[in-house]
């Protein structure tokens, strides 16, 4: 049952306001006792459905849209690959250590969000196709490995290269983040990296949570709840570091 309300919870605040990873990873670790890796390769397979719909969400602007996404694809299927195989053979004593550092980064990353859609907002965009395409390449990458603040990390590459509404941002925002969860989710059940069962729950909670999220969304104050998950990640992150360090 906990996986269920976990995955409904995370899915929602994954589609109002982001971050929900900092809530479903600790606790597959945590509270499942799921291996760091396996807990991390898990929570992308299961949270995927979500991102389906989120993307789905955005199909009307597929057509202002496709130029930015045939340049970005590529570097994107490639940069999850990477990314989702460097996990994959990372030691978990290795990973351990990373994962506080990973939600810390997270977590300000969601506390920043504002700033970043301003700046998407701002317009002036002048980088070259070239470095579009290798700044979505490492940030797939990142995605592939850990994932969370993905989603902020390209809204910020985008404010250098790329013109159109925030509306417009975020579909092609939605759909590469559905690519990198799609591409990587296949990487790990092929490496037998994730628990089954517990990613099927996971993802039938996601996939309730997601529907229930547009249904209530406009009644949910977005950057309170922004707030709220940053400090718990933040608080998460301490947490960890005083485990690592012997605190507790």
């Amino acid at each position: 049952m906990i996986l269920f309300v976990v995955g409904a919870v995370a899915s929602g605040i994954n589609a109002v306001a982001g971050g929900g990873t900092l809530l479903s990873f600790p606790v597959l670790q945590l509270r499942i006792g799921l291996e760091s890796r396996v807990a991390n390769a898990t929570n992308s397979v299961a949270l995927w459905p979500g991102s389906l719909s989120g993307a789905f969400g955005f199909r009307n602007l597929i057509s202002k849209t496709k130029h930015h996404l045939r340049i970005l694809l590529l570097p994107t299927f490639a940069g999850s690959i990477v990314g989702a195989e460097l996990l994959v053979h990372t030691d978990k004593s290795v990973f351990d250590r990373v994962v506080p550092w990973l939600i810390l980064f997270a977590a300000v990353l969601l506390l920043l969000q504002p700033k970043v859609k301003a700046l998407v907002l701002r317009g002036g965009r002048k980088a070259h196709p070239v470095a579009a395409m290798a700044g979505q390449f490492f940030v797939a990458i990142y995605g592939g490995y850990f994932g969370a603040g993905m989603g902020i990390m390209m809204l910020a590459a985008f404010a250098l290269y790329m013109d159109g509404t925030i509306h417009e941002l975020n579909a092609v925002k939605n759909w590469l983040g559905l690519v990198i969860n799609f591409t990587c989710s296949w990487v790990f059940i092929f490496q037998h990296l994730i628990e089954p069962m517990t990613a099927a729950v996971l993802a039938l909670g996601s996939i309730v949570g997601g529907f229930a999220a547009a249904r209530v969304s406009q009644k949910i104050n977005p950057d309170k709840l922004r707030t709220a998950i940053a400090i718990y990640g933040i608080g998460m992150a301490s947490f960890y570091l005083a485990r690592a360090w012997g605190l507790i």
